[in-house]
């Protein structure tokens, strides 16, 4: 049954089940990642991503997409040898890798870039989650834009709880946003340092 909005449940296998029919129906969700809490809905629901971007306040920036396997990611974009071996080295874990497109998404999400940041995070009941949600899920954080990431499910009530079908409460968080690296062929380019170091790497400052 869907819950009123601001709803919220401990994670379990019971809510994961909850919220995965919540977001296969074109709900938007609140769920921890093993990095902040995450605001999530179908990244093939235009729909859907509409409300994500709107509750967020969030206007021509892309928006990542979590999945739950190396495989699942190869469905969305393409992978370099380097980008490749870059998976194999940090997933599951706090780094996004953004790559081509191959998957048709919403022009939304990517912001008519032809990339897409995508990433396996290292937390069981979000790769779990991720799984019933059919192996992808928006990941951008659970906050407004220029708003601090929420690391407990408070932060995520307090900042956009009543916008959204359903928040996950996994306890609370200590890790950074993760790590974003920008892969064209085999050149890596850090585009935002995070929760994981990678060494050697050319950097630049984006604009939050």
């Amino acid at each position: 049954m869907k819950m009123k909005k601001g709803g919220v449940r401990k994670i379990s296998g019971k809510s994961i089940r909850e919220a995965a029919k919540l977001v296969l129906g074109g709900g938007v969700i609140v769920y921890p990642t093993d990095t902040v809490y995450g605001l999530g809905c179908d990244p093939m629901n235009e729909l859907a991503a509409r409300r994500v971007f709107a509750i967020k306040g969030r206007g021509g920036k892309p928006v990542p997409v979590l999945c739950d396997s190396l495989e699942s990611a190869s469905r969305l974009v393409r992978f370099s040898g380097r980008a490749r071996q870059l998976a194999k080295d940090y997933w599951p874990g706090a780094l996004t890798i953004v790559l081509p497109l191959r998957a048709e998404l919403p022009e939304l999400i990517h912001q008519g870039s032809g990339t897409l940041g995508v990433r396996v995070p290292n937390s069981r009941s979000c790769l779990e989650l991720i799984s019933a949600c059919g192996g992808h899920l928006i990941g951008t954080s659970a906050n407004r834009s220029r708003k601090p990431a929420c690391r407990t499910a408070q932060e995520a009530i307090q900042s956009i709880g009543e916008e959204v079908d359903l928040i996950l409460d996994g306890g609370i968080l200590s890790e950074k946003e993760s790590t974003v690296v920008k892969v064209s062929e085999n050149r890596v380019e850090i585009l935002r340092s995070g929760a994981v170091t990678v060494a050697n790497l050319p950097q630049r400052t984006l604009r939050r």
